[in-house]
């Protein structure tokens, strides 16, 4: 598998500094889709513009410590608040007979044999994750690459995790595995209870199909863990006391021995209690020879590399690698190390991607030629990444839309060539190997659904290996790119897909989705469930690319951090006011959705805006922003939102602060809190305490936590069919009756 040490995944607030897959293949083959839930106001001809700027609303009586008892996860009276908004919301949303219908056009699509099977391969075999109504909690099965491209895939059952789950009477939800090369026999199969972040790890063997007794065990924790060789794994846990920083996250790496208990592991590096973690991994050279790369992750976005030798089989020192903190790592590419900078460094730019000679480095402990691998423009930046034996694999947007090249180091030089694959749309890098020649890429647009193609970097060979059905019918859609200008005159641009013949009167439901953080870009995609349960109902789907996200490299996101972030919020606003402007839709018919961070932006609209919309789904958000830094990962993120215990950057939060901001004489949406029990990264109780606050002003919410579901708010599909039917109905219930 390719290398990266990544900051962000779909939600944005997961953080991992594992380098994946040169000792270890990873198995994590869950193909992440922004399956964006989707969601009416007689035309105004005038919008309020209320004044949002230094406000805080406060009734006599209210502090910031208001319902801290919401913290409690499974506190008695949380709980007892949660069940009773949560019959509410479901007797009001399950008796509307959209409902059925709904859950089950998504369970039917969730559970469809059609869905693609995206894979993982490893020594001449295909390796995938699969959910469907038989395997609810999932199955791990492999298949020849000859079957796999086949139409009759025969597959072989690793392990089934339902078996797992009913055997062991634990609810457990697979979160992906690492397997040692190059026989891939080895592995470590990571699992959690109900969905959350932190996982149990339990060593595998995929030939006699059995866990391995007396194997690499540890209790659940959130960290990392790397294969060194079959003896040896890289381990980050938590190891007890004192071992985990402020963010949760563990503060020790350790090389665990087989046969030896954890307690004896020998520590290879440490950070300190107030950095976001500390990360030990492996990186597998050309030759096969292993070495131990640490990351000390000082906040989100800035990180400090380490090399930790190895003499007569005992780990030294760590060597600190001089590069810049701000940076992304894509691993090596014939022993060159990947580097995209967030920041200007020597003489290259913010989002070039650069390397190095990794043996040059570990020779003195200094890197003197760092050569230019990719520049992006004022309209482009890298997308994504994949290493194969033969070719580096980048994908690389262009005002949103992506196409793929293959790069090669010749000579000391990085060279590159176009893919031929369909423009227009968005173009992944899926599943690489670093020991082998075959990729996996994908192609797709709003309207045309995901192609997996097979991409052989030697030979240039390029066949369709899967493809979706259409799942909804787009002949009479169309899909448009349109730009609008923010508050400080930058240039927004957000996606409109749609019916052709709307009429512009104002009155098309319409439901905007955005993000605007952790420098995820939205690009365009293909989802079934977006089509059947809104578009074909005569939704209007909008996405918005605000700042904060990662559409145009790494400016744009940080364009929008800390005291900055109202920028991203002006962009949002700018969005909704032109779609109003255009008549494609009015506040009246008007909705919103974002999850996370995501549910973060939908609680500044619905304080700073709440005239513009009728609907807002408010997703596994983060709402407190004073105390987000105390609540289970929170402290990881004051790089992107800023200290709420510093003067200036906590003055700001507070203004931001949907906790903080709701008027008790606001004129508020409906708004729907959707969130999970079981999310041990962003705290349910960010719902729970504006949910509560509303309950005491008098506003009107809706509000759903589902037991179990991690940071997803779904544990398996069934749940997240269930979630999205509530989702629907709540729309078309506000933006179409």
């Amino acid at each position: 598998m390719s290398v990266s040490i990544k900051r962000v995944s779909t939600f944005g607030l997961a953080l991992s500094f594992s380098i994946a897959g040169l000792s270890a293949c990873s198995n994590d083959i869950h193909q992440v889709k922004h399956e964006e839930a989707t969601a009416e106001s007689s035309p105004q001809e005038t919008l309020s513009k209320v004044s949002y700027k230094n406000i805080e609303y406060k009734t006599p009586g209210q502090t910031d410590n208001d319902h801290l008892y919401l913290e409690e996860v499974l506190g008695e009276k949380a709980l007892k608040d949660v069940n009773k908004w949560n019959t509410r919301s479901l007797d009001k949303l399950m008796s509307d007979p959209r409902f059925d219908t709904m859950q089950a056009e998504a369970l039917e699509i969730l559970n469809s044999k059609d869905k693609i099977p995206y894979v993982s391969y490893r020594g001449g075999e295909v390796h995938n994750f699969w959910q469907d109504e038989t395997h609810v909690r999932g199955v791990w099965r492999k298949s020849t690459l000859e079957s796999y491209l086949s139409e009759n895939t025969k597959w072989e059952t690793v392990l089934d995790f339902d078996k797992l789950a009913k055997d062991e009477n634990k609810n457990w939800v697979y979160k992906g595995n690492s397997c040692l090369g190059p026989d891939y026999k080895r592995c470590i199969v990571n699992l959690s209870d109900g969905g959350k972040d932190a996982v149990v790890r339990r060593e595998f063997n995929t030939v006699s199909k059995n866990w391995v007794k007396d194997g690499f065990v540890t209790d659940e924790s959130k960290g990392t863990m790397s294969w060194l060789d079959e003896n040896h794994a890289v381990i980050g846990v938590n190891f007890g006391d004192n071992t985990m920083t402020d963010s949760g996250y563990p503060m020790i790496a350790k090389l665990w021995k087989r046969g030896t208990p954890l307690t004896e592991a020998q520590k290879i590096g440490q950070g300190e209690q107030q950095d976001v973690g500390y990360w030990g991994s492996v990186i597998e050279l050309a030759d096969g020879s292993r070495e131990i790369i640490n990351a000390r992750s000082l906040t989100f976005y800035d990180s400090i590399l380490e090399w930790v030798p190895m003499k007569n089989g005992q780990p030294q020192a760590p060597v600190i690698m001089p590069l810049p903190e701000k940076n992304n790592t894509h691993g090596l590419f014939k022993d060159q190390m990947l580097i995209q900078l967030n920041e200007d460094w020597r003489d290259f730019k913010t989002g070039d991607l650069v390397s190095f000679d990794i043996h040059d480095f570990m020779q003195d402990g200094s890197i003197e030629t760092v050569t230019l691998v990719f520049s992006p423009d004022e309209k482009s930046s890298l997308y994504n990444v994949g290493t194969t034996k033969s070719k580096l694999l980048l994908s690389i947007s262009e005002d949103v839309t992506s196409a793929a090249f293959a790069f090669d180091f010749v000579d000391g030089q990085w060279r590159s060539e176009k893919l031929d694959f369909p423009a227009n749309g968005t173009v992944s890098i899926g599943s690489t190997n670093d020991k082998e020649d075959v990729a996996f890429i994908s192609s797709e647009s709003f309207l045309t659904p995901d192609t997996l193609w097979t991409y052989n970097t030697e030979s240039g060979e390029k066949a369709k290996a899967k493809g979706l059905p259409a799942w909804f019918d787009a002949s009479t859609m169309i899909a448009e790119q349109f730009f609008t200008t923010s508050s400080d005159g930058t240039q927004v641009p957000y996606f409109v897909v749609r019916n052709k013949n709307i009429a512009m009167d104002a009155k098309n439901p319409t439901l905007l989705y955005g993000y605007g953080g952790f420098e995820v870009s939205l690009n365009p995609s293909y989802s079934a469930l977006r089509g059947k349960l809104w578009l074909e109902k005569g939704g209007v789907y909008v996405l918005a690319n605000i700042r904060g996200g990662g559409e145009y490299g790494p400016k744009w996101h940080q364009a929008g951090l800390k005291t900055n972030r109202q920028r991203i919020y002006d962009d949002f606003i700018a969005v909704a006011e032109n779609l109003i402007e255009k008549g494609i839709t009015s506040p009246k018919h008007l909705g919103i959705e974002g999850g996370s961070n995501g549910g973060l932006l939908m609680g500044v609209m619905l304080t700073q805006r709440p005239d513009l919309f009728n609907a807002i789904i408010c997703a596994v958000p983060l709402l407190d922003m004073m105390r987000y830094h105390k609540m289970l990962a929170g402290a990881s993120w004051m790089g992107e939102y800023g200290n709420p215990e510093d003067a200036v950057e906590g003055a700001f939060l507070r203004q931001i602060s949907p906790y903080h901001n709701i008027d008790p004489a606001g004129q508020y949406p409906e708004v729907f809190f959707v969130t999970s029990t079981k999310d041990d990264r962003v705290h349910p109780a960010h719902a729970r305490k504006v949910a509560k606050r509303m309950e005491d002003l008098g506003h009107d919410f809706l509000y759903y936590e589902n037991i179990d579901g991690g940071h997803s708010a779904a544990a398996n599909l069934k749940e997240t069919a269930k979630r999205l039917a509530l989702q629907h109905t709540y729309l078309m219930q506000k933006l179409a009756d």
